[in-house]
């Protein structure tokens, strides 16, 4: 297990996968490494869920911060194709937040499932001492809908093309140059922190799905971009055949990873989607994304083998996640 973020999938299929409770029959998607929701088969309806840790940055401001927050909890079900209904909460508050700081942040949350549909129904909500910020508790988010709708995690088949909506690092260059703004140069600063209202994309998975037969979506978190090429991948068995000239790059981002020291394409970019998308259905799903004003390109296919070939050459899965060593550095920095 690495020391910060995620477990790697050697840890996963060693500890969890084999330890997975009752064997039943419902589950028709159930955990699997890099795969961002599950399904239950429910009287003929689909039940999909994903849970998330709940991470909230006063340095946000408590209203972004909350919109934030949940929009990542919500994208682990959007890419499913299915529209997310429900959602349940648990907050384990730190002792020095006040009333007026959760009521904005819970404010913004329920602003946000209001506009997509979603209804809360059910949590927990506490202050305990030892709990701070960012992780502030969980959350899981639920889709109901037609199982025929479900865009299945292992779905990429040999012959789809494939897109890339806003590229790498988006996440990353827009929450350390908001949290450690004096590590940014200031000609890129207010760009770069831009980068925080491209994270979310809730909206962009189901205009995706909504426009043509896409078989494959996941949202590029921990690892970055290269590592959710490489999650594609192997859950459908497949070989994705990548140009990085393809794929889009959102102003300041290469310039805030040069100054942090940061690789881009191993970084956390919440937001950004790999979809493998049927031929026939590329030019339609392109252009409900541009019409959203998303950056999306077609970065390259999908091919019978295994593995990412990046630029002709076979790429090996992120060891880890390079914004967790720059923000480590950075705290670091900030405390001495």
């Amino acid at each position: 297990m690495p020391r910060t973020g995620k477990v790697d999938r050697l840890f996963f299929e060693r500890h969890i996968a084999p330890r997975l409770g009752a064997d039943r029959t419902d589950v028709s998607v159930g955990p699997k490494h890099g795969v961002d929701f599950g399904v239950v088969d429910a009287g003929g309806r689909a039940v999909v869920t994903a849970t998330d840790p709940l991470s909230v940055l006063p340095e946000l401001g408590f209203e972004r911060a909350g919109r934030f927050a949940v929009g990542i909890v919500l994208a682990d079900v959007a890419v499913s194709g299915v529209r997310p209904t429900h959602l349940t909460v648990s907050f384990s508050l730190p002792p020095e937040m006040t009333d007026a700081e959760f009521a904005t942040l819970w404010e913004a949350i329920d602003h946000e499932c209001r506009a997509l549909g979603v209804a809360v129904v059910t949590g927990h909500t506490a202050r305990y001492a030892g709990c701070s910020f960012p992780w502030v508790g969980a959350a899981t988010a639920i889709a109901v809908g037609d199982p025929d709708d479900i865009v299945r995690p292992d779905g990429a088949r040999p012959g789809d093309d494939l897109l890339v909506t806003n590229g790498p690092a988006v996440e990353a260059v827009g929450l350390l140059s908001t949290l450690f703004p004096d590590a940014v140069p200031g000609e890129v600063r207010e760009t770069a922190q831009r980068r925080l209202d491209d994270v979310g994309s809730v909206r962009d998975a189901l205009a995706a799905a909504e426009a043509g037969r896409v078989t494959a979506m996941h949202d590029a978190t921990e690892g970055g971009l290269l590592g959710a090429l490489h999650e594609v991948a192997e859950g459908a068995g497949v070989r994705l055949v990548v140009e990085s000239d393809s794929v889009p790059i959102l102003p300041g981002v290469l310039d805030t990873a040069d100054a942090l020291g940061m690789d881009p394409w191993r970084a956390t970019t919440s937001g950004t989607l790999v979809i493998a998308v049927a031929p026939a259905h590329t030019d339609a799903v392109v252009e409900a994304l541009e019409q959203r004003g998303t950056a999306v390109g077609i970065v390259g296919r999908v091919e019978r083998g295994t593995g990412v070939v990046l630029d002709g050459e076979r790429s090996e899965p992120p060891g880890a996640d390079s914004s967790w060593e720059v923000y480590e550095r950075l705290l670091e920095d900030l405390e001495t």
